[in-house]
């Protein structure tokens, strides 16, 4: 028996591929399939199933193409509906794969049809959980995802999370390893551990949610908190349930190598978003104006889904060379399929051909120190809430970078500002944003709050600001 975990760190996700005696199954497999298709050929193996744990919100997986290309059927849990062929199992049903076997258990919460399956070896004993969005690593799956479908409020949800974990999973043994769908990062959960797999027993002591006194409590403190989930949730459940084009004809249009005049001709014609994918320390000496940088060395595919919010936005991308396939496939990870082309020669084409570039303004936090010193300058902290309460700049605004599109309004246009995240990542997409909209009045700090913490500034820890800008 092999179990293989495929840790795709980009998006915390992770996908399981299991073979006993010539006979494979993958469990949540990513868009692009090529890679199992190696893997199989590579064992002998002959793909039998494909377990989905339920309609992913976060990523769009590539159950429909390794089915047509593999001819395996496609598996889902109790109560799911596809617009295409799939198994829907029963609560309990055992499926055989070469000398091992896999159990269906059904636990609803996270969504109704979510489901985990439980690994049994040759001689039937239960080795390993494959939890999907059930059980996390310090946490359990988000219940808010499937209000509206479920008809359910979130807190209905969470009591049936509380019942499918007490009842279903918690029984099991101590020793059983469980292998969760996500990973820390993720924004399925909350409070996620940065392993990716551990023991059911050790789950019991150190998972707040399974520690809980009684149900009521559970309910209580896995809602308590809950970010609003991205806005590209919903249209990648949408994909997963009723389908999606393969992945080799969105690679195939996305591969579509523009000059700069084509480039720039294809951008006021098509309404299409300019999208520059460097590194910010690029991006800030330069890029083409109003476009957006969302790097391809960060949390690239959901930074994109929470920004740039409808999955049929046209794209063009701006890419490092030899870059260019990788950033169609990672927005591709989370439904972003109608990429028009990229720029030919990457941005130094742009800039040799003379035409328009801008620059960030950025200054190093050495500087930065100089510049407002007894000064009562206006910072805006982008990181997110959590990382603002623990340590910030005294007198810092929190504006998290995820919720631009309701702050950027209270902004003055007439008032200078500076902008900084942890590290310059966040602030150099948010720098991209402000510009694309007008606001040149700003100072973007190069290594944010870790290189502002090496200065003399003063920092707190305690939390204050709730003041609109203008």
């Amino acid at each position: 028996m092999k179990i293989e975990q495929i840790y795709t760190g980009c998006l915390a996700q992770g996908a399981y591929y299991i073979m006993s005696d010539g006979e494979a199954a993958i469990i949540d497999p990513l868009r692009e399939t090529q890679p199992y298709i190696e893997k199989l050929k590579k064992d002998g193996a002959e793909l039998k199933y494909i377990f989905e744990t339920h309609f992913h919100a976060d990523f769009v997986s590539g159950h429909i193409d390794l089915s047509r290309k593999t001819g395996a059927p496609i598996v889902y849990g109790p109560t799911a509906q596809t617009e295409f062929e799939a198994l829907i199992a029963e609560d309990g049903q055992i499926f055989r794969l070469g000398k091992v076997a896999i159990k269906i258990l059904h636990t609803p919460g996270h969504t109704l049809e979510s489901s985990s399956y439980l690994l049994m070896d040759e001689d039937g004993n239960e080795k390993a959980l494959f939890s999907g969005d059930t059980l996390f690593l310090g946490d359990v799956g988000r219940p808010d995802l499937a209000q509206k479908t479920a008809d359910m409020t979130r807190e209905e949800l969470a009591g049936l999370l509380y019942d499918s974990l007490y009842q279903k999973i918690l029984p099991l043994k101590d020793d059983i390893i469980v292998y969760p769908a996500h990973g820390s990062g993720s924004a399925c959960g909350k409070n996620m551990q940065k392993e990716t797999e551990d023991t059911l027993g050790n789950q019991k002591k150190t998972n707040y949610a399974l520690n809980q006194k009684d149900k009521a409590s559970f309910i209580t403190a896995i809602t308590d908190g809950l970010l609003p989930p991205p806005p590209y949730f919903g249209m990648n459940v949408a994909m997963n349930k009723n389908g999606y084009n393969s992945f080799e004809e969105v690679l195939s249009k996305g591969m579509n190598a523009l000059s700069h005049d084509q480039f720039e001709e294809t951008a006021k014609n098509s309404g299409a978003l300019v999208l520059d994918v460097r590194n910010n320390k690029k991006f800030a000496e330069g890029f083409i104006p109003q476009s957006v940088n969302i790097g391809l060395d960060g949390d690239f595919a959901p930074w994109v889904g929470a920004l740039v919010i409808d999955v049929n936005q046209p794209l063009l991308l701006v890419t490092d060379k030899g870059y260019e396939e990788e950033a169609v496939t990672r927005l591709s990870r989370v439904g972003f399929d109608n990429v028009l082309g990229y720029l030919e020669g990457s941005f130094e084409a742009w800039e040799k051909s003379g035409k328009e570039t801008d620059v960030v303004n950025r200054i190093s936090a050495q500087y930065f120190e100089k510049e407002i010193k007894g000064k009562n300058a206006k910072i805006l902290d982008v990181r997110k809430e959590s990382e603002y309460n623990a340590e910030h700049i005294e007198g810092a605004y929190s504006r998290p970078l995820a919720y631009i599109n309701e702050w950027i309004n209270e902004i003055n246009q007439e008032e200078h500002f500076y902008i900084h995240c942890a590290g310059g990542y966040r602030s150099m997409m948010a720098a991209g944003i402000l510009m694309a909209r007008g606001y040149r009045n700003f100072t973007e700090i190069e290594g944010g709050f870790n290189a502002i913490a090496k200065t003399d500034i003063p920092k707190s820890d305690f939390v204050c600001q709730t003041k609109i800008l203008k």
